[in-house]
């Protein structure tokens, strides 16, 4: 089985063949493509040049130069598409009533067996790969007003009686302390937060932010150690210094090991 990956993030392309590489021996990513020119041109020479396509399509929805929605007005799409998205569950919900499956980003293994599974239940009961198509352009107008990802760009917070706007890039890392959430900036300061972590995390940007364990979030710039730990954990040394351990957890470390080496 061929299969074609349509992402723009390196460590996505990483991960994805990764975990298709540990799950099956039977899928061959025969290419990797990171925007519509490239995917639209790939796509059409692989065509000309071998008079087939792939069967299977991996296929990021937010490309470097617009939505990948587009590649389905300028070629002819004929393989099984499954999304990789960020999207709400509205969206998502739009995904499986046309039988067009999807992998919630970042990807993990259990949610690419399901769509695998779910590709060779088509190909049992012989409906063609292209039919799950059909309901695409239908979905197109519904789904763009979902497409674009609106990360947090800054934070509104408190200091003495001042209100201060503190940009994203200032923040080295956010935790938890008891009930409250901090962030500490690049410049060690410390302020209190309006949101839980799970709220500070749906509006973070993946690429900038990790979220380590249930009570921290950093980026790459405030990690200056990592340390094998007990219980196959990292252990962290941060900047500005933290004052309790900094712990990668271990259902996470091996995609900390990724983003770190973005």
């Amino acid at each position: 089985m061929n299969a074609l990956i349509v992402e723009d993030e390196a460590l996505s392309v990483r991960r994805l063949k990764k975990i298709i590489n540990e799950i099956t021996s039977e899928i061959n990513v025969i290419g990797v493509t990171d925007s519509i020119e490239d995917t639209v041109e790939w796509l059409e020479t692989n065509r000309a040049n071998l008079n087939a396509d792939p069967d299977l399509i991996f296929l990021d929805i937010e490309l470097s130069d617009g939505q990948s929605f587009e590649i389905f007005n300028r070629t002819e799409v004929k393989s099984t598409v499954i999304f990789t998205t960020s999207y709400d569950e509205y969206a998502l919900q739009a995904f499986k009533v046309n039988s067009i499956d999807y992998l919630l980003k970042p990807v993990h293994r259990d949610d690419l067996q399901r769509s695998l599974n779910k590709y060779e239940a088509l190909k049992v009961h012989s409906k063609p790969a292209q039919d799950s198509l059909g309901g695409i352009k239908k979905l197109l107008d519904e789904l763009k007003k979902h497409a674009t990802p609106e990360y947090r760009e800054r934070f509104l917070v408190k200091q003495n009686q001042k209100l201060l706007s503190i940009e994203v890039g200032e923040i080295a890392y956010f935790f938890t302390d008891e009930r409250y959430s901090f962030f500490t900036t690049h410049t060690n300061q410390k302020f209190l937060v309006d949101y839980t972590l799970d709220e500070i995390a749906e509006t973070l940007d993946p690429a900038r932010f990790f979220r380590i364990n249930r009570a921290m979030i950093l980026t790459h710039k405030a990690v200056e150690k990592m340390e094998p730990y007990f219980g196959s954990r990292l252990a962290l040394t941060l900047r500005p210094s933290y004052n309790k351990q900094a712990l990668v957890s271990r259902e996470k470390v091996s995609d900390f090991k990724l983003w770190m080496g973005k």
